[in-house]
């Protein structure tokens, strides 16, 4: 389709040529689904009936089904529990998380909960669970009984309590079967289900599964409180002995070592230690300073006073500032005097004298510097060294005291963390001493249960219609795989693609009571004008086809016996005959059936006589007056049929035959049963293949051709026969005779 659309359609023979391809391709989809509603008409009463059985069925069953109800109550699991005092601690849980919420519905659903709702309502003793337990047991039994090949379970010997429980346990499997935990999304809510053929019973156990839950779990809290209360006792009482045991060893060791303040002391002695140590770094920088004024006094040497004097360490010193200043004044003075005076002169004798006197008073000066740096020098040694044992004896006494800080504060801490410890459990203990007997409840219902007035199942109203559409659409199943597995001609359509022959015609089916038979000569009958006419289209459709050969003998066969080649070379010839001097012979030696047919007696000479030359050709042929149709039965039937069709004579007496009649019809066996047929269909001029419509197999049908292709039969076509068209879609038989219109064939 999509090739004819992509080709370009310059001419208008071309455009007629795909406009009838394209109708062409339309009604092959259309006959595709009119074949779908075609096997669906054709099994409608088989549907219907498969159909009307199951819904009755299903009536029938659900009328004695025992109605169910269901009841509900609602539980909100509470978040955040009222206490008196907090000790969620003790309890381990997290009412926070999601994980808290979903242990609490697997907890409704435990068998637990179960078994004590069991027990508290003595279910075992009720009847709904009595009858269905013991059902469903018996149907188990019966299964199994049925099944022979299943292994025996070898039967163990109980005692009453064991068998007692294993009752017990079964019942509460059975009672989860029916419960049902369904938390409300996004809320703290969850649905407690139960179902049951007791309304009554049903809301009553959803109610109780609630109550059990609360009962149960405030329980469980009471019991944990206890439990934690006692073991706080024991605990609390273990601390105080720990707790004095630590504050009588820091007591004793505070007397011991005569400790008041241990803190403030190690603080002065640091204090100390740091002043010391300052000291010392002082002394140390003096005498260094004092080495290196020794250094170089010794390298100037001790009698060079005037180098000694400009030592910047000596020359600062006041004392030898004041006597350079004299010193200064005295040289301006001699000097002064020596221009104004002579040497001899009393007053420059005089200030020589005192220059004399200064210099003297400079040198003993410096002399006596030098010696006070050597002193001060060793006296800035003995310093250092009585610092440095002052040093080392404080650090001594602080190593010694933070010795005994680190000790002192040891045991005050242990005093501390025993005291801590101690006060937590006491406070714990007080509060579990008080809240003992509270504790709220991690539940509460919002919706108690209450009786339900209708069952929810069965809903027999949707059983019924559902019933009904899957009968109908298993028995639309079954008519589909039955149509798909049966592999016969059921369409004019494929007949022409799986035999590779051409369709010649299709003769209608017509329905007669068996007693009566098929009418000879309904042919001719008033209500045999359909029946007729399609003879009359294969009549019409075998001579278009041989116009350009000389075919006058004309073979009918089949692949298997009952498939009407017999009644088709009968009516076959009836209708050559009002055209054409036409001649049917029964080639059918082994199980002849023309004779029967006209009426002829077993003993009348046919073809067998005429082979064999015990008759004469006027005496084996017989004219039937209604149609004028002259007919050679098989004769007396011969005990070896095949060596009379392949002698040489039987090839004779058709050329003879030829030269008298314009058509010979040849009724001959079925291809698959004999090969008499084979032999025959060498000397015919064209051979029609009967196939039975709806009734012969495929491949039956293509290998009875293919043998007659190996012999170089000449195959002129293949007839549809016995089509049943009130089966068949419109497509299919009115299709190929749409240009006729008879009423539907009567049955007779």
């Amino acid at each position: 389709m999509r090739k004819i659309e992509s080709m370009e359609l310059d001419s208008p023979s071309q455009k007629a040529n795909v406009t009838a391809e394209m109708v062409k391709n339309s009604a092959d989809e259309v006959i595709d689904l009119r074949q779908y509603f075609a096997v669906i008409n054709k099994h409608k009463w088989r549907i219907a009936l498969l159909a009307i059985v199951i819904t009755l069925s299903t009536v029938f069953a659900v009328t004695k089904v025992t109605p169910i109800y269901r009841a509900t109550a609602t539980l909100l699991i509470e978040a955040d529990q009222a206490k008196a005092v907090s000790f969620d601690d003790i309890y381990g849980l997290d009412s926070n998380r999601k994980e808290y919420y979903t242990t609490q519905f697997k907890i409704l659903q435990s068998r637990k909960i179960a078994q004590a709702v069991v027990e508290k309502l003595d279910l075992k003793n009720n009847p709904d669970f009595i009858v269905n337990s013991s059902r469903k047991r018996e149907v188990i039994n019966d299964i199994k009984g049925l099944i022979p090949f299943l292994p025996k379970k070898k039967v163990s010997v109980l005692s009453a309590q064991e068998q007692e429980e294993m009752a017990l346990q079964s019942l509460v499997g059975t009672f989860l079967g029916r419960l049902s935990i369904d938390p409300v999304r996004t809320t703290q809510l969850v649905n407690i289900t139960f179902e049951s053929s007791d309304p009554k019973l049903a809301a009553l156990v959803a109610n109780t599964v609630g109550e059990v839950y609360i009962e149960q779990n405030l329980s469980a809290q009471m019991g944990m409180t206890k439990k934690a209360s006692g073991w706080l006792t024991t605990r609390l009482s273990d601390l105080r002995i720990r707790l004095d045991e630590s504050e009588l060893k820091l007591q004793q060791y505070r007397e011991r070592e005569n400790l008041v303040d241990v803190s403030g002391v190690v603080g002065l002695v640091s204090k100390e230690l740091e002043q010391t140590s300052e000291q010392l770094v002082g002394a140390r920088q003096v005498r260094n300073k004092l080495l290196s004024i020794v250094r170089v006094i010794d390298e100037y040497g001790r009698d060079d006073l005037e180098m000694l004097g400009s030592i910047s360490a000596i020359s600062s010193q006041d004392v030898i500032q004041n006597v350079k200043q004299t010193l200064v004044t005295v040289e301006r003075k001699v000097s002064e005097f020596s221009q104004r005076y002579g040497p001899k002169h009393p007053k420059m004798i005089a200030a020589r004298a005192e220059l004399a006197t200064v210099n003297s008073n400079f040198n003993e000066q410096v002399r006596r510097l030098v010696t006070g740096v050597e002193k001060e020098l060793s006296t800035s040694e003995r310093n250092i060294e009585a610092l440095e044992q002052e040093l080392v004896r404080i650090k001594a006494q602080f190593q010694t005291l933070t010795a005994k800080e680190y000790e002192y504060k040891k045991l005050s801490r242990e005093v501390e963390t025993n005291g801590e410890i101690y006060n937590t459990f006491l406070s714990r203990s007080k509060e579990t001493e008080v809240t003992g007997d509270f504790n709220s409840a991690v539940a509460r219902f919002t919706d108690r249960a209450f009786r339900p007035q209708n069952p929810v199942k069965p809903n027999k109203m949707l059983i019924v219609i559902l019933a009904f559409m899957a009968s109908v659409g298993l028995g639309l199943v079954i008519a589909f795989v039955v149509e798909s597995l049966n592999d016969t001609f059921k369409h004019i359509n494929g007949t022409e693609d799986k035999l590779s022959q051409r369709l010649l015609g299709l003769l209608p089916l017509v329905r007669v009571k068996k007693k009566n038979g098929f009418l000879l000569h309904y042919f001719y009958d008033e209500n045999g004008k359909r029946f007729a006419e399609s003879v009359r289209t294969l009549r019409t459709n075998f001579l278009l086809t041989q116009l350009d050969k000389e075919t006058k003998t004309i073979e009918i066969t089949s692949s298997l016996p009952g498939e009407g080649k017999t009644t088709t070379a009968i009516n076959f010839a009836f209708a050559l005959a009002q055209v054409e001097r036409t001649l049917l012979i029964d080639a059918d030696m082994r199980k002849p059936n023309i004779c029967k047919r006209f009426d002829l007696p077993p003993y009348h000479p046919g073809l067998a006589n005429l082979i064999s030359g015990t008759e004469k050709l006027n005496e084996c042929i017989y004219l039937d007056e209604v149609s004028g149709l002259t007919i050679m039965p098989c004769g007396q039937r011969p005990p070896n049929p095949l060596e009379l069709l392949t002698s040489p004579k039987f090839s004779h007496i058709l050329e003879e035959l030829k030269q008298s009649f314009d058509r010979i019809i040849i009724d001959t066996p079925p291809v698959q049963v004999v090969s008499d047929s084979l032999i025959i269909a060498k000397q015919a001029d064209a051979v029609i293949f009967i196939v039975k419509s709806n009734d012969t197999r495929v491949g039956v049908a293509q290998n009875g051709i293919g043998k007659l292709v190996r012999v170089n039969a000449k195959i002129a076509g293949v007839v549809l026969n016995q089509v049943d068209t009130k089966k068949m879609s419109d497509s299919g038989y009115q299709g190929y005779y749409n240009d006729y219109s008879y009423g539907d064939e009567a049955s007779s």
